[in-house]
């Protein structure tokens, strides 16, 4: 019976092109840091039906987001600490001491985001970090940052 059910939403959550973060999440995927190669591991252990989803949730080795960036900025307003506790909660604590080249920026207005950039401190990538907890965000900059 759970099985059944279990299919029925895989399939209903299938019917969408672009899953979010959330998506993931209740399919039990952390879109932050699922790399591809993981994926597809699901076939040697007989668990193939979970690929297609796992594959819509998981970062492509080749792609920017699976590379280490040298530098990054975590942008948001302080009036939006209220909608977003769990980024205040990581701000507020002593995770962002332990990267050196991760810089916090107060913008007026702004939702959380983490701007990503290259050597030549070009901008490179950024990612709505507005539905990720504290460790998602710890566990992404661990991945993702290069280490000074």
């Amino acid at each position: 019976m759970y099985s059944y059910i279990f299919i029925l939403i895989l399939a209903t959550v299938n019917v969408f092109s672009e899953f979010t973060s959330e998506d993931c999440q209740s399919l039990g995927f952390n879109r932050a840091n699922l790399l591809c190669s993981t994926c597809d591991q699901f076939s040697k252990y007989n668990l193939s039906e979970l690929d297609n989803n796992c594959q819509e949730c998981c970062l492509k080795e080749e792609d920017s987001s699976s590379k280490r960036y040298p530098r990054a900025v975590l942008e948001v307003c302080t009036c939006k600490f209220g909608a977003y506790p769990q980024i205040q909660a990581f701000i507020k604590s002593d995770r962002p001491s332990k990267h050196k080249n991760l810089e916090i920026k107060y913008v007026r207005g702004l939702d959380p985001m983490i701007k990503l950039y290259d050597h030549d401190n070009k901008l490179e990538d950024i990612l709505d970090i507005t539905k990720w907890d504290t460790d998602d965000v710890e566990e992404f900059l661990q991945t993702h940052l290069m280490r000074d």
